[in-house]
């Protein structure tokens, strides 16, 4: 299916690796520019050259012209940093909001400032990103927004109390803002919240279990395995594979909805 995004310029937060390397591969798959972000420069240029194979994979498939790579190390969630990716000639039509999530741990141990940060990455630095291009979005009459936060949101997790309640104030503040006026300006606002997907992130989630439950992590991660009903962790390029359709024209009707990547864990109805 052709998503008749090509050409369109995305920025993709926390793009060096993990979900956000899935996104960003599966929008350059389709002919998408895209400007990636992370703080490491390392990582995030060995990202971007990958990226750029996956451009000309495209332009020699399509016979066009390969998609543009950005690659912009710095801290999204600074004034500085989100300044920095928005670069001259740069007109963002699709945001996918990402950041690395807090560290688990026990509530009675977190301080103001731990708390002040979470809220900070995952959800004042979204809300401030999607101010800064949603009216050009509007100006131009189509605008994709996508926010990466967690299945936690739905089905909380003990040891993920930072996340637990940092993404659950962007999920409300989206709920509102994607039935606001830019609703009929083309614009769509949706969460994606992935589940047990194999990445870093969920390895270090295991090694908080592992401790907590006297465990070893690897034992700790077979048990979480079996818990899914697939039998089996997520993948990023299945997970950027969505991301990507949420982005597409077909998804214009798709609009302030929390979609659910879990391989069928989450039990409940609604």
């Amino acid at each position: 299916m052709d998503l008749g995004i090509a050409g369109k310029w995305a920025l993709v937060c926390a793009a060096s690796k993990g979900l956000g390397f899935g996104c960003a591969q599966a929008l350059v798959a389709e002919g998408v520019n895209v400007v990636i972000n992370a703080r490491t420069a390392g990582p995030l240029q060995q990202a971007a050259e990958k990226l750029r194979a996956t451009a000309a994979d495209w332009a020699r498939a399509s016979g066009q012209k390969p998609p543009q790579v950005i690659a912009v190390a710095c801290d999204i969630t600074t004034p500085e940093g989100r300044a920095a990716v928005g670069g001259p000639g740069v007109n963002v039509d699709i945001l996918v909001n990402n950041a690395g999530g807090p560290p688990p741990g026990d509530f009675r141990d977190w301080q103001r400032d731990q708390w002040m940060a979470a809220v900070d990455a995952n959800m004042l630095t979204p809300i401030e990103l999607i101010k800064a291009v949603v009216d050009g979005m509007a100006a131009r009459g189509f605008g994709r927004i996508v926010n990466i936060t967690s299945s936690a949101v739905k089905a909380p997790i003990d040891i993920l109390g930072l996340s637990n309640g940092a993404r659950s104030g962007l999920t409300g503040f989206i709920a509102g803002l994607a039935r606001s006026e830019l609703a009929a300006k083309g614009i769509t606002m949706n969460n994606l919240l992935p589940g047990k997907f194999d990445t870093d992130r969920l390895q270090a989630t295991f090694v908080g279990g592992a401790a907590k439950t006297g465990q070893t992590p690897e034992a700790f991660r077979a048990s979480q395995q079996a818990l899914v009903p697939a039998q089996r962790f997520g993948t990023a390029a299945e997970f950027g594979a969505i991301c990507a359709f949420l982005c597409s024209q077909q998804a214009g009707y798709v609009n302030g909805q929390n979609i659910l990547a879990d391989g069928g864990l989450y039990p409940g109805t609604f």
